[in-house]
């Protein structure tokens, strides 16, 4: 049933001025919000530097993707490369340097959504709600703490929503320009952002910003995104679509595992129940309030999006990057409740709410509690779907941080056995790993140890090649010794590593120094393309 769109009546402005000056004179931003921002890039900073883990898997293969970085020839869209690349060239290879711009990116997030909540009628309680709400929520708090592309596909999305309110604020079509900026950078950073695109132009055959589809605005900023973003989408040609077998595979192992219950009731549990319930409450009046007749679209954006990506069975934090519009409005309703005294108690009531479920669940979000002290809390508090895997296998900590737990452990292992090799032979030696996360590890810590880049064929890897190496020897990690038996003689266990505390495949792994191939890599390599 279609909803009744209320007419989008103007007030006139003092001295000739727009809604949007007028809007902005009423209600300036707090301190308090800049202080917060500040905060969530403070507060990852310190986490990152004394923290009790080390670098995420993921990150290993973003740092690689930066040392390979080709922007027109990369199996996935080139930003996180590229920001690895510049990351490392300005502020160096420590844990907290590399994880500088997703903590910058969050703080600007924060901003946003408070700017989002003014922009909506908010006062200063809707604006420093609407930033707490994103300060503490762990959908926003974990990316932050994590090199990848999650967290910059947060940040183009909030701002891609800034701009359509901005745009609603002021009908000027110029705005779709800037809008076509931000979805290209999207597109650099994560193939989802023509969910977000989709999710627009829902919104618009929705509303009555359908008029602005017979005007060249909306059409110049699809120009300027797929040639700003046309990296991505030559890579993707040139390499014979990856996307495709990486998001089939995606469907086969995870995807299969999130029912459509799973991908709703995973609403609540990455954003926590406070903020789901406000969320909710801007969702609705977004699509039903009068008072954001002028920015319905953002409801239909949100319905169309949600639509997608519930039909796909996708993971629920796929969603997450539109929340932090939809919380800023919430604020605002929220805001509006009750009058006198009794509005004031229930407005303290709500922050501390916010703040007390938020700061319970820090743990959750950020990486401050060793292993043995997080899996208590983990238990503690019953979170079930903190501690499962893509997969559905429950761990004891949340699959995040037992992926940053034993990398050091497995490199020194293969150096040891690298290194107990004959000069001569080890100046020939391959190492061979099972996936990204074993062979960036060795790429990134083991240069220190006089260890040769590794081979790897996962994924990304396969595409950076088998080098020149024949590999007469080879050191493994990762791998079945009836699997290595199959193109080597002679295959002998150099060391055994055990680390309860990481993901399944990680927990129990034999080195093995592998001699006298049967074929040679370079031969193997054409038949292991496509294993992911």
């Amino acid at each position: 049933m279609a909803i009744h769109e209320e007419p989008e009546p103007r007030k006139p402005a003092a001295s000739g001025a727009t809604l949007a000056e007028e809007a902005h004179r009423q209600h300036t931003a707090s301190p308090l919000i800049y202080a917060l921002a500040a905060g969530i890039l403070i507060l990852h900073i310190i986490v990152n530097i004394f923290t009790p883990y080390g670098f995420h898997r993921d990150e290993f293969l973003y740092i690689a993707q930066g040392a390979h970085l080709h922007l027109w020839r990369m199996d996935s869209p080139p930003f996180i490369g590229a920001i690895a690349d510049l990351t490392r060239g300005i502020l160096g290879d420590s844990l907290w340097a590399i994880r500088f711009f997703p903590a910058l990116a969050a703080s600007i997030i924060v901003l946003l959504a408070a700017d989002i909540a003014r922009r909506l009628g908010g006062k200063t309680f809707a604006q420093l709600l609407a930033a707490l709400l994103v300060f503490f929520a762990p959908i926003f708090l974990r990316p932050g703490a994590l090199f990848q592309p999650v967290v910059f596909d947060q940040l183009w999305w909030t701002l891609g929503l800034w701009v359509i309110i901005r745009w609603r604020e002021t009908e000027d079509g110029r705005w779709w320009i800037p809008l076509g900026v931000v979805m290209a950078l999207g597109l650099l950073t994560k193939f989802s952002i023509f969910v977000f695109g989709f999710g627009v132009l829902v919104g618009l055959l929705a509303t009555k910003g359908r008029r602005i589809l017979f005007t060249p605005w909306p059409w110049i900023a699809l120009a300027v995104t797929f040639i700003i973003g046309s990296p991505s989408i030559v890579g993707q040609i040139r390499l014979g679509f990856p996307f495709i077998g990486m998001m089939q595979n995606l469907q086969s192992v995870q995807f299969t595992h999130v029912s459509w219950a799973d991908f709703v009731t995973g609403q609540i549990f990455i954003l926590s129940l406070v903020p789901f319930v406000i969320a909710l409450t801007g969702i609705i009046a977004l699509l039903v309030s009068k008072r954001f007749a002028r920015f319905r679209i953002l409801g239909w954006i949100f319905a169309g999006t949600f639509a997608v990506l519930f039909m796909i069975h996708s993971k629920a934090y796929y969603l997450g990057p539109i929340y932090p519009a939809m919380l800023g409005a919430g604020a605002v309703i929220l805001e509006k409740v009750g009058t006198g005294w009794r509005g004031a108690v229930f407005r303290i009531a709500v922050v501390v709410l916010v703040v007390a479920q938020g700061v319970m669940l820090i743990p959750i979000g950020v990486p401050v509690l060793p292993p043995k002290q997080m899996a208590k809390y983990a238990a503690s508090l019953g979170l079930t779907q903190a501690v499962q895997t893509n997969t559905g296998v429950e761990l004891r900590l949340p699959q995040d941080y037992a992926d940053m737990l034993g990398w050091e452990q497995r490199v020194n292992a293969i150096s040891g056995a690298y290194h107990s090799l004959p000069p001569e032979e080890r100046s020939k030696a391959v190492i061979i790993a099972s996936n990204y996360g074993e062979a960036g590890a060795v790429d990134f810590l083991g240069p220190r140890l006089g260890l040769p880049h590794s081979v790897c064929f996962e994924g990304t890897y396969w595409f950076f090649g088998p080098g020149r190496k024949a590999g007469t020897t080879a050191i493994s990690i990762g791998f079945d010794s009836l699997d290595l038996v199959k193109n080597w003689r002679s295959v002998t266990p150099m060391a055994h590593i055990v680390n309860k505390w990481t993901v399944p495949e990680e927990q129990d792994l034999t080195i093995y120094l592998c001699r006298n191939e049967i074929r040679s890599i370079q031969e193997l390599w054409p038949s292991l393309k496509g294993e992911f």
